[in-house]
């Protein structure tokens, strides 16, 4: 965007006010085209329970089919239509009106990547700011720095024809010594973020809304959890609680709701969560020799757009790595052990399409929108910190393929007894069956997977 200037030193975002001249979208154009290329809808109808038990949730007053019903500035909404919407998402219609109702009140919300979540919490970010005052009064916080870029992609798009700042809150992008924070929207990791503040470079006194993104791995996981506590004590008691993840485990819900009392509940069945477009199939490998074998004859069989390989541990990501790229496949590896500067530029790399294949542990499973990518290889079947199958990360996973609504493949490997069994337990949980390829018949295997790609 020509009218933004990222001031690296500081890390400040400028989104400035824009001349209204160079607002080039044809408003009735783009509602021929139809919704834009990045949100699934879902055939279900959104679930949605208020915490007034009183209140009617299928009321005309808690569900909007236009953004101009939103009240929203002149500039917000132009930044909404700029970036392709023409009418809110399904789980936006449900979640904006009591998102943005005053007073404001917390909420809980499920829904899976490309539904448009991500724009329904970031317009409610904006919504909150008073530009006048030049104070941090929206945070939101991520597992992933990768995470946290995407979400900064949206309010730097969404938030451009307004005078509204935001900086980041990562690694190797906080502001040197002497320096503060005082971006009106903060996006960042929690262990940045409670050292930004324990250094009082950043002050969250006057935060009116704080947003936590895949929050059941946030809340999950003992040390973000215990970070993301940390910087709630820190916000005001009357600010706005937003918490947004594809999946809810019963016990992680149950914290969920300590961590944001009295909160407006929005949701989808985790069956319904389970992407249409994603076919699933296994394949029965003899041994972890064999899978290898297996991988690379799959990519010497098949021309693939991109493709992720998930990897339980950070030796396995490179060595599959070091072994395919000898073998003259063009791939590279990401997982939480490589510096900052390495994770971005392989991320990069990978969202402009110049890498085709990135192995890489659960860093990439929640939330990363990468459209290209149509297929996903769970090397190792993902299982829980118990060493029980983990459905929920499954599903992350595989939801990184059939993105938007597109087709694509998810392909598990088993290599014995209890490989097999976490994969039928998954398969049982979402009730979709998962499909056999023999791995001794090549032209099958291309046959049936040329079909899904």
């Amino acid at each position: 965007m020509t009218d933004q200037t990222v001031h690296r030193k500081d890390t400040t975002v400028n989104l400035g006010p824009k001349d209204v001249t160079e607002l080039t979208h044809d408003l009735e154009d783009m509602t021929a085209k139809g919704k834009p290329d990045n949100l699934v809808e879902n055939e279900h109808s959104v679930q949605v329970k208020l915490a007034n038990q009183q209140a009617n949730p299928d009321s005309p007053l808690y569900s909007v089919k236009s953004f101009d019903d939103l009240g929203l500035t002149p500039e917000l909404l132009k930044g909404v239509y700029g970036m392709g919407f023409t009418k809110p998402s399904k789980i936006q219609e449900r979640a904006l009106p009591l998102l943005l109702a005053d007073p404001p009140t917390n909420m809980i919300g499920q829904s899976q990547s490309g539904t448009g979540k991500t724009a329904a919490f970031v317009l409610a970010m904006l919504s909150r700011v008073d530009p006048t005052q030049k104070c941090t009064q929206a945070l939101c916080i991520a597992p992933a720095r990768e995470l946290a870029r995407q979400i900064m992609d949206v309010v730097q798009q969404m938030g451009k024809y307004t005078d509204i700042t935001a900086a980041y809150a990562i690694k190797d992008e906080a502001p040197e010594r002497g320096q503060k924070i005082d971006a009106h929207i903060v996006i960042g990791t929690p262990g940045t973020v409670h050292e930004l503040q324990r250094t009082r470079k950043l002050d969250l006194k006057r935060v009116r809304i704080f947003v936590l993104d895949e929050a059941d791995n946030m809340l999950d996981q003992q040390g973000l959890g215990e970070q993301s506590v940390r910087i709630k004590n820190l916000v005001p008691k009357t600010c706005q609680i937003v918490l947004f993840s594809a999946t809810f485990a019963p016990v992680v819900h149950t914290f969920a709701q300590r961590f944001a009392p009295d909160a407006n509940s929005i949701s989808l069945q985790v069956k319904e969560l389970s992407v249409d477009g994603i076919k699933q199939f296994y394949m029965d490998c003899r041994d972890e020799e064999h899978k290898l074998e297996v991988l690379n004859s799959l990519y010497s069989l098949l021309t693939v757009g991109q493709s992720i390989i998930f990897v339980r541990r950070r030796d396995t990501a490179d060595r599959i790595a070091r072994l395919m790229t000898e073998a003259g496949h063009e791939v590279v590896s990401l997982h939480g052990k490589l510096e900052t500067t390495e994770r971005d530029a392989v991320m990069s790399a990978f969202r402009t399409g110049t890498t085709k294949v990135l192995i890489t542990t659960n860093v990439l499973a929640r939330g990363i929108d990468i459209s290209q990518v149509n297929m996903v290889i769970n090397y190792d079947i993902p299982v829980d910190g118990t060493g029980k199958p983990d459905p929920e990360t499954y599903l992350h996973r595989i939801g990184r393929t059939g993105r938007f609504g597109r087709t694509g493949a998810a392909i598990n490997f088993v290599h014995d007894h209890k490989s097999f069994q976490e994969m039928k337990a998954i398969q049982d949980h979402f009730g979709r069956p998962i499909v056999k390829i023999d791995t001794e018949d090549w032209e099958a295997m291309e046959k049936t997977l040329r079909l899904s790609l």
